[in-house]
């Protein structure tokens, strides 16, 4: 985990973080699910003019399309952009990845990823044979690795009993762990297993939806801090060395987004986030069926 010290030492969302294989990868991302609902890159184009450089997408979202259009007509080099896609549940298996790949790499008009992900550690909530599909899939991502096509490679939504037996198997230790957290569900259990381990964990919901900005904790410390609920919520995930990955529509939230630099949490109220009770989970769980939130 990140100590205060160093966490204090980003200074923006261009500082960087580094993966256990040497990698830096930017301390913060821009997240696209559901960003492209109007069918254009409009909402990517404003992220890139307002600075963003990370892009967090999947085959899932269906809007890979789109992130390389938007970073293509940017006029930028590839080489400034960090681009992470994911492999699909109904993609997994080594065959299967590796055509996954291609496509997403077609799709987003690029020869190689920065970061490629296994979406989710089971292909369904009965297949018993979930363990050995996990680690074809895994294989080829290794693969394409050691071919330098992708320049990381690891997983979403794993907790630790997922991790285990992949481990057990790897030839190449997950370098990220993507799964929700924030403010109200930190899954400090997932994140201490990782951190543990040398994996970077990431956060997608860092903001829950807003769900959270009404508590009144997250209330008292904007006051505090002179800071919006956002703010308090990627600051949070900054402090306990995770990647978040928000997303917004409009340049003000997006420079909102960004300037989470001017503040330091401090170690008891960081205690008081880490113990809130559950507010704001998404309803999304590895081994259950989704339970919808309201």
């Amino acid at each position: 985990m990140l100590s205060h010290k160093l966490s204090s030492e980003l200074h923006s969302i261009h500082d960087t973080l580094t993966l256990h294989n040497g990698l830096a990868i930017p301390c913060m991302g821009f997240g696209t699910y559901k960003t492209t609902l109007d069918g254009t890159s409009r909402i990517l184009k404003t992220a890139i003019v307002e600075g963003h450089r990370y892009f967090d997408t999947a085959s899932f979202y269906g809007n890979e399309m789109l992130v390389g259009e938007a970073i293509h007509d940017s006029g930028l080099p590839r080489e400034e952009f960090f681009i992470a896609s994911k492999v699909w549940r109904t993609e997994m298996g080594y065959e299967k990845t590796l055509m996954a790949f291609e496509n997403s790499c077609k799709r987003l008009g690029t020869d190689y990823l920065d970061l490629y992900l296994m979406h989710w550690p089971r292909p369904d909530l009965v297949d018993p044979d979930w363990r050995e599909l996990c680690a074809e899939t895994w294989q080829a991502m290794e693969d394409l690795y050691l071919v330098g096509r992708v320049r990381a490679i690891g997983v979403c939504n794993f907790l630790p009993h997922h991790l285990e037996p992949l481990l057990d198997r790897c030839r190449i230790v997950p370098m990220v762990n993507q799964i929700e957290f924030h403010p109200g569900y930190p899954n400090l259990a997932t994140v201490n297993y990782c951190q543990e381990r040398g994996i970077v964990v990431q956060a997608w919901w860092p903001f829950c939806r807003g769900r959270i900005f009404g508590d009144d904790l997250i209330q008292k410390l904007c006051a505090k801090y002179g800071a919006t609920p956002a703010q308090i919520c990627l600051r949070y995930a900054i402090q306990k060395g995770v990647i978040p990955l928000p997303k917004s529509s409009t340049p003000e939230r997006m420079r909102e987004n960004q300037n989470v630099f001017f503040f330091e949490i401090s170690k008891e109220d960081m205690y008081r986030l880490d113990s809130l009770p559950q507010i704001g989970w998404s309803g999304e769980h590895p081994d259950r069926v989704k339970i919808p939130q309201v």
